[in-house]
């Protein structure tokens, strides 16, 4: 597109009063005025020919594969016209979708080195399937007289991820032989329920593993020894619905689920596990089979992308129903959920009740800060103190829906949602030292 810049329209508009001032005053004159406006008309033309037409630039796209929540990362957009002359006053503007936001709206450059390069800051605001749509760039001639714009359709999609940056820092504090089990090149024994070796009993050892039958037959007290299992089931059960999208503290419940379960996911994977994801609102919507290998984890971050918010109330039933119908061994459930109160939470532990017939679940919730902090607040009127009882009986409702899944037999993971990564990860490590998977 082509089309004259301000300049222009300016020069002809002071040429048009002179052009009529000229005709009335001099009528012999006139063709001075002419002059003025078909000259001018004659420079943009000129000015069309000297400026550089986008099919004599190449256009490049330097963007990051993957975006972090809550981060800034900078796409980079190159022009390059080669040795021909440089164009004028290039402009860009960018569009995206809602995952992201732009800084700058409108960037100004200057040509250099043979290229014209645009740079913007995108923010991720929300995590998903980011899309970088458009980009508008326009320049002017040599002349200044006319803007040549084009339009560039990229549609890139970049998937918006957990802030997964200080997983790995955090699990090699893990990887010790006290954290982890079957890691490390010696063999774990006498802690398992895969049998390995006999051995000689000593003191300190557990009489239960004991081998009588081949005690009677060597006539010395002997031992079974055994190894750590590995390869478990682990399948992250993700609540999406609009009470997970509550915001705490920067992010989203989800969000802090999220990253929780990736850091859990890098540990068990190293160690030998399967991991899967499942996310349900009103109706499950999202399923991969576990899958083994620390070369998973890049492809599992990337799943969580498919994770989306949503304000639909949550269905229990239908979500883990749908769950229990696709696991076809025993495993461990990690349930990332929230609830407001007793009579909400009815039918998640009924359905709580069914999983825990085959398989064991960790149930995650996050501590109402908001409720807390009500209780805790010094009364000035009698509208904060009907606050502090209203809070005050929805966090005792709470309480009483912790103790019933406690009772049942279901693990319990109540934090406040910046601890809430450890804390899932040290109950996952204490169940694997108790053999309980």
């Amino acid at each position: 597109m082509i089309y004259p810049t301000p300049r222009a329209a300016i020069l002809m508009a002071i040429g048009l009063p002179v052009t009529l001032i000229i005709a009335v005053l001099f009528p012999a004159l006139w063709a001075l005025g002419a002059a003025w406006i078909a000259g001018l008309v004659g420079l943009i033309v000129l000015d069309v020919f000297l400026s550089i037409p986008r099919k004599k630039m190449e256009f490049e796209v330097k963007a990051p594969g993957s975006f972090f929540i809550g981060e800034t990362e900078q796409v980079w957009f190159k022009y390059d016209y080669g040795d021909r002359s440089a164009p004028r006053s290039p402009e860009c503007r960018l569009s995206v979708n809602d995952r992201f936001s732009v800084a700058p709206q409108h960037f100004y450059g200057q040509a250099a080195n043979g290229a014209v390069l645009a740079a913007f800051d995108l923010k991720t605001e929300r995590r998903g399937d980011g899309e970088i749509q458009r980009l508008w760039a326009r320049w002017q001639g040599p002349l200044g007289l006319i803007w040549r714009q084009t339009t560039e359709t990229l549609n890139i999609d970049i998937p918006v991820v957990p802030n997964t940056r200080l997983v790995k820092d955090k699990a090699i504090e893990i990887f010790s032989r006290d954290a982890t089990f079957g890691q490390k090149i010696q063999d774990e024994r006498g802690e398992g329920t895969e049998f390995d070796a006999l051995t000689e009993f000593m003191p300190g050892m557990d009489k239960r593993a004991i081998d009588w039958k081949h005690t009677a037959r060597h006539r010395v007290l002997l031992a079974k020894e055994f190894r750590t299992e590995r390869n478990h089931n682990i399948v992250f059960a993700l609540d999406s619905g609009h009470l997970m999208c509550e915001p705490i503290r920067g992010m989203t419940k989800l969000d802090w689920s999220l990253n929780a379960s990736l850091l859990m996911a890098y540990v068990s994977l190293k160690i030998g596990d399967r991991i899967g994801y499942f996310a349900f609102d009103q109706k499950p919507y999202f399923y991969s089979q576990p899958i083994a290998g620390a070369n998973s984890f890049p492809h599992l971050q990337r799943l969580t992308s498919q994770i989306d918010y949503s304000h639909h109330e949550t269905n229990f039933t239908l979500g883990l129903s749908q769950l229990a119908q696709s696991l076809k061994r025993r495993t461990l459930i990690v349930v990332f959920t929230d609830f407001v109160d007793t009579t909400n939470a009815e039918l998640m532990i009924e359905n709580m009740g069914r999983l825990m017939r085959r398989h064991i679940v960790i149930f995650v919730a996050f501590r109402d800060e908001a409720l807390e902090q009500l209780v805790k607040k010094t009364a000035k009127d009698t509208d904060d103190i009907s606050r502090a009882v209203i809070a005050e009986n929805l966090m005792m409702e709470r309480d009483l829906v912790i103790a019933r899944l406690h009772r049942m037999g279901v693990h319990i993971v109540d934090v406040d949602a910046d601890k809430i990564s450890n804390a899932v990860l040290n109950k996952y490590l204490e169940l694997k030292r108790r053999e309980a998977i």
